[in-house]
């Protein structure tokens, strides 16, 4: 079983505030890559909503009321994830993976540029593989239902699978390829965007079966593919996929439909 890498990282430590995390409740969704940076660096976090569902959701309604008066000097929330650090509150997945990073050792600690090289793949990450896995299924409207724009899923479904998803495939094939033999996205050691890349994989892998599988089968993206299962593979992260904190795929941004699959 893999082991998380051993490499120069620097951690807050000592009596830091609990992290709460704030979701909508039973499905994995824009918190899952902060789920995944708690569970990857061993670091306690409480996720409110699943926790305790009912008084959950009356603090993240609270949290993004627009009547609501934001903690001073937090600023209103326009939509979850929202993470909470003592008197902090963030949201916007990117910005909170910016906080988290250097604090739960996933940024190398010894190079100045990497958080920001670190947010490029990250924000990349979340364009190819959830921004526009979640348009496959709502191109229209995201209020309204599926069935529907059914019609323009399929067209848009298919353009994402044929070309947008082989194109941020091919992306990160050649960033795994020069970063030192493409063990990880960058320098030596797990860091952030290599769980968000993760996770969009795992995410398009249970929403395109038959494309994602076709894809595999095709050996053009072997670093993309070894990278997903390396971190699969992580002590910790093997831990919490098997585990009950795992929430499983649902009406989330990954869902299946035979008909976007063809």
């Amino acid at each position: 079983m893999a082991s998380s890498p051993d490499h120069k990282r620097a951690r807050t430590t000592g009596s830091s505030p609990p992290y709460l995390l704030h979701y909508w409740p039973t499905i994995p969704g824009r918190a899952e890559p902060i789920r995944l940076c708690f569970e990857a660096s061993s670091t306690p976090y409480t996720d409110v909503t699943n926790s305790d569902p009912d008084s959950g959701m009356k603090t993240l309604m609270s949290l993004i009321s627009s009547s609501s008066d934001a903690p001073t000097p937090n600023i209103p929330h326009f939509a979850p994830p929202i993470l909470q650090h003592g008197d902090l509150y963030l949201s916007q997945l990117p910005n909170i993976l910016l906080y988290l990073g250097p604090r739960l050792g996933l940024v190398p600690s010894d190079d100045a540029n990497a958080i920001y090289r670190i947010n490029q793949l990250t924000l990349t990450a979340l364009d190819g593989f959830s921004n526009e896995a979640h348009e496959t299924h709502h191109p229209i409207a995201v209020g309204d239902y599926y069935e529907n724009q059914k019609d323009a899923a399929i067209k848009r479904a298919s353009d994402y699978t044929h070309n947008r998803l082989p194109k941020f495939l091919g992306y990160f094939e050649n960033v795994l390829k020069q970063n030192q033999g493409g063990q990880y996205l960058y320098g030596d050691g797990l860091t952030y965007a290599d769980l968000v890349l993760f996770q969009g994989l795992d995410g398009v892998s249970f929403a395109f079966p038959n494309a994602v599988q076709k894809l595999r089968d095709g050996a053009e993206y072997e670093r993309v593919w070894d990278l997903y299962e390396r971190v699969k593979g992580l002590e910790n992260v093997k831990a919490y996929l098997e585990s009950e904190r795992r929430l499983g795929y649902s009406s989330g941004i990954w869902r299946h439909y035979d008909e976007l699959d063809e």
